[in-house]
């Protein structure tokens, strides 16, 4: 889970880091909207929270592209000192998925993320056995059922599978697995996630010919996708 604030107030950035970093939603800041559109471009994010007015690009600027240019779009908060109807109108029919009028408390603001997040994503209830894309997976154990046959799993090469299926059809930059599955290492080779990956896609035999797909995207990370199975 990551979120992407972009305001130039770095009082206000401080502040929501301080909030949104705790509950559990690392923050990538950014002080203006030709920067976030930049990130948006090459990154993965579950949320964006957007100032309107900021400097080289606005953030309604920042929703327009969005909207036009990813796929799925992620949520997008405005928040804004901007306060009339108008402009509450302008930005949510701009794209935004909520308005958010500076300033706020930061509960109100964690609980407004929150909202979003579930809207975009409901969560389902942790169980040890679930099964997705014709696979049963076991968390108390690490083991991916595949055709009959129990395939035991790191716990990174798990969450890696399990970061995957949850993400079918769905671009994820190297920054975002490496947040969801390293808690962000730093330093982390990257041949390290790349022998990972091609681990997953051995063991659990991730191939076309079984109707899968787990493929590179050049210069931005992975996107597994599943064709010709039904769940």
């Amino acid at each position: 889970m990551r979120i992407a604030i972009a305001d130039d107030d770095k009082d206000i950035v401080d502040g929501l880091e301080r909030t949104l970093g705790p509950a559990g939603y690392p923050c990538v800041r950014f002080s203006n909207g030709r920067d976030l559109i930049t990130a948006l471009a090459r990154e993965t994010f579950d949320l964006v929270l957007v100032d309107w007015n900021m400097p080289e690009q606005s953030g309604m600027e920042v929703v327009y592209w969005a909207r036009r240019n990813l796929n799925p779009c992620p949520p997008i908060i405005m928040m804004t000192t901007r306060s009339s109807g108008d402009d509450v109108v302008r930005g949510l029919e701009a794209g935004a998925d909520d308005y958010i009028i500076k300033p706020e408390t930061h509960s109100v603001v964690l609980a407004r993320v929150r909202s979003a997040l579930r809207r975009a994503k409901p969560q389902q209830p942790v169980e040890r056995f679930y099964s997705t894309g014709g696979f049963d997976f076991d968390r108390s154990t690490n083991t991916v059922n595949v055709r009959g046959k129990d395939v035991t799993l790191t716990p990174k090469e798990f969450a890696l599978a399990e970061l995957f299926f949850e993400n079918r059809h769905r671009p994820l930059s190297r920054g975002y697995i490496l947040q969801a599955v390293w808690n962000s290492v730093a330093d982390l080779p990257t041949r390290t996630l790349d022998m990972h990956v091609s681990r997953v896609r051995s063991k659990l035999m991730l191939k076309p010919e079984h109707g899968f797909r787990l493929q590179t995207v050049f210069g931005f990370g992975y996107r597994f996708e599943q064709f010709g199975i039904e769940e």
